[in-house]
């Protein structure tokens, strides 16, 4: 479709051409002109039917338009009825093809302009001659300039599309490394689980006899643990399903972290400027490991996010306890100055928020807040 638009309009182009032409050879021709007969008109449509291919080979149809015209000024009609086609080639040839093309499209152009108008007015020359230059030079201008400004389009449009490219490799990259990045620590989580199973399995074994409630306690624990550390491995194998040839970089925090650990990140921030509260919702309850990471992660990502992007914002961090469901939320009332979204900022933290959310079959959410500020939202479903 998208190539059969630039014909049909060339067809109508060429159709009103001809009925343009047509009408204007109906006048009384001026001197001693052929009157228009059906030789004329033959020649005058078969010359406007060349305009359909313009596009196509404008050098070819400027050459054929040409002849015909010729034909149509030697068999004795008015040239005048041609002449706007012949204009009309010759800023086809100048809009699409180089200068070198366009000088000599605008001498033929000129040259039959000049014969046409010596045909009928010998003694007239120099009017011809300044006539034929005049329109051959400021057709061949303005198509030179249409010429110019689409090459100016399509480098634009390149250069567009090359952005897209790399700002689409940077975030796919993003995804990578953050990837990495959670493998590294589901490593580790996996690896405490494995160890607390060895110790209480050898544990189970050892007091198997003497104190059975002991080792079916320690039983218990190596079940537990056992099924939250396949959990990861399935998590972990998830993950690791990238080319590790795209991963670069080193993990630049540690990985046994969680929320436990909140105080201190928190006073972490408070120290930098930035007043923080801390509001818990519900009974506080042990997540799983991977969880626990990924809810610290996010709050950290979100709190980084404050410190860069929102001067001297003060930061709620609301953790909402809920029956099948954990809630956190990061929000700032913007400070002095607007809030900016973290993808905007370095097209990372938000897509790695969502990535570690994903994981475990939750959600981020980010956005300003209708009275300003910004907020984070993170909602993890937890196993029972």
């Amino acid at each position: 479709m998208g190539e059969r638009h630039p014909l049909l309009l060339d067809a109508v182009l060429a159709a009103a051409t001809a009925v343009v032409s047509l009408a204007l050879a109906r006048q009384h021709p001026p001197g001693e002109w052929r009157l228009m007969d059906g030789l004329g008109v033959a020649l005058t449509c078969l010359a406007s039917l060349t305009l359909v291919a313009r596009r196509r080979a404008p050098m070819a149809v400027l050459l054929g338009y040409g002849a015909l015209w010729c034909a149509y000024v030697t068999a004795g009609y008015w040239p005048v009825v041609n002449s706007a086609g012949a204009l009309l080639t010759l800023y086809t040839v100048a809009s699409l093809r180089p200068p070198r093309v366009t000088l000599a499209a605008a001498l033929l152009t000129a040259a039959i302009w000049v014969y046409a108008g010596l045909v009928g007015h010998s003694d007239a020359f120099l009017t011809i001659l300044g006539q034929s230059i005049v329109w051959t030079g400021v057709v061949s201008w303005f198509g030179s300039r249409a010429r110019l400004l689409a090459e100016r389009g399509r480098r634009l449009e390149r250069l567009t599309m090359l952005l897209r490219r790399d700002r689409e490799e940077r975030a796919r990259r993003a995804v990578v490394n953050e990837r990495v990045r959670i493998a590294r620590e589901l490593h580790d989580v996996v690896a405490h689980h494995m160890s607390v199973v060895s110790v209480q399995a050898g544990l189970a074994r050892y007091v198997l006899y003497s104190d059975p409630r002991t080792s079916h306690a320690a039983l218990d624990t190596v079940l537990d643990s056992s099924g939250e550390a396949l959990g990861e491995m399935r998590r972990l194998l998830t993950v690791l399903r990238v080319d590790p040839e795209e991963s670069e970089g080193d993990d630049p925090h540690g990985s046994a972290v969680g929320l436990d650990h909140l105080d201190d990140l928190v006073n972490r921030v408070r120290r930098a400027g930035v007043p923080v509260d801390v509001v818990v919702v519900g009974a506080p309850r042990h997540l799983p490991s991977g969880l626990d990471l990924c809810a610290y992660r996010v709050i950290q990502e979100g709190l980084t996010n404050v410190l860069k992007h929102a001067g001297r914002a003060s930061v709620t961090v609301t953790l909402r306890y809920e029956v099948d469901r954990f809630v956190a939320q990061v929000v700032d009332d913007g400070g002095k100055t607007t809030s900016i979204v973290p993808e905007a900022a370095d097209g990372q933290g938000l897509v790695g928020m969502r990535e570690r959310a994903g994981l475990y079959g939750g959600s981020v959410v980010a956005g300003p807040c209708p009275a300003g500020g910004f907020e984070v939202v993170l909602i993890l479903p937890v196993p029972q």
